[in-house]
């Protein structure tokens, strides 16, 4: 599987990093066979969370003698400095390592919530000290609005971004303007990036979920591949988490094992089919909320 170099991190990633809700609600045999597939396909970059169900509990084992093998990402969603320091705690013990090389703001959508994370005794306050401790090696933030992240690195010097983006939501031009320009200002300043939301093909809206993600995902081979493709397109992506469903998963895998680059002219072709899919996401806000 190609490697890129996570921004200033230096560390070349997998263009696939697992994305550890796969894990959500595994039991333990079938954590460690999704994981073992996870490694067999060459992938050594994951991103999991205290959100994701029971992901952190049935990684750590298996991490435990596999680590150096893996760049570590992990995620708070607390706010303030003290909750925030404890949840990193947390997570440190249940995945069974020292250090995270990566530890990111989950879910920052709002400006609010970034006001929160960097004032005064908030959350960034907590991150920096675990840095300083040798706990923490770089710090990110994830976002579904591409135009907080913007405002985020205005204000931090960030390490890496998280964000969603996909061929559908290119076709909205608001939206696309903003990711490109998100995406030159981190190629500027070498931030990592990885994208979410790579196969969705739109909301469940009132149907029941077939597959253990919020959105519909795309699940033929085909399309799996073109959405892949069209990310991994993209100048300054580093790779893409995958999707959250251990069905869809494997596929994923094989569609960035065969990654081709798409001419600008592929993808044009692909904004412009993608007419008679919704969007999850509107002019760098939820469409549906999470």
């Amino acid at each position: 599987m190609e490697k890129r170099r996570f921004g200033r991190t230096g560390h070349l990633s997998s263009v696939a990093i697992f994305g550890g809700y796969a894990l959500s609600k595994a039991t333990p045999a079938e954590a460690e066979r999704i994981m073992d597939g996870v490694l067999e396909a060459g992938v050594n970059h994951i991103d999991v969370a205290p959100s994701y169900g029971l992901a952190e509990e049935r990684l750590g084992p298996w991490l435990a003698s596999r680590r150096d093998r893996f760049f570590l990402n992990c995620k708070t969603r607390e706010r303030n400095r003290a909750a925030a320091a404890a949840e990193l705690q947390r997570s440190l013990k249940l995945l069974m390592t020292d250090h995270f090389d990566l530890y990111q703001f989950h879910a920052v959508n709002r400006l609010e919530k970034l006001d929160e994370i960097t004032r005064s005794r908030g959350a960034l306050e907590a991150v920096l000290e675990a840095r300083k401790a040798g706990r923490v090696r770089f710090i990110g933030i994830t976002s579904h609005v591409p135009g907080t992240v913007i405002e985020a690195l205005d204000r931090f010097d960030f390490d890496s971004v998280l964000f969603p983006y996909n061929f559908i939501q290119a076709a909205d031009p608001a939206y696309r303007r903003t990711t490109l320009d998100l995406l030159g200002r981190c190629r500027a300043r070498d931030v990592g990036v990885m994208i979410i939301k790579t196969v969705a093909r739109g909301p469940w809206g009132d149907r029941t979920p077939v597959y253990n993600t919020w959105y519909e995902p795309f699940t033929g081979p085909a399309d799996i591949q073109a959405a892949v493709d069209f990310v991994l397109s993209q100048p300054g992506v580093t790779g893409l988490c995958t999707a959250g469903d251990p069905v869809v998963l494997p596929r994923i895998l094989a569609a960035c094992q065969r990654y081709k680059l798409l001419s600008a002219e592929a993808q044009a072709a692909m904004i412009s089919g993608a007419s008679g899919y919704e969007r999850l996401f509107v002019h760098g806000a939820l469409a549906r909320s999470a």
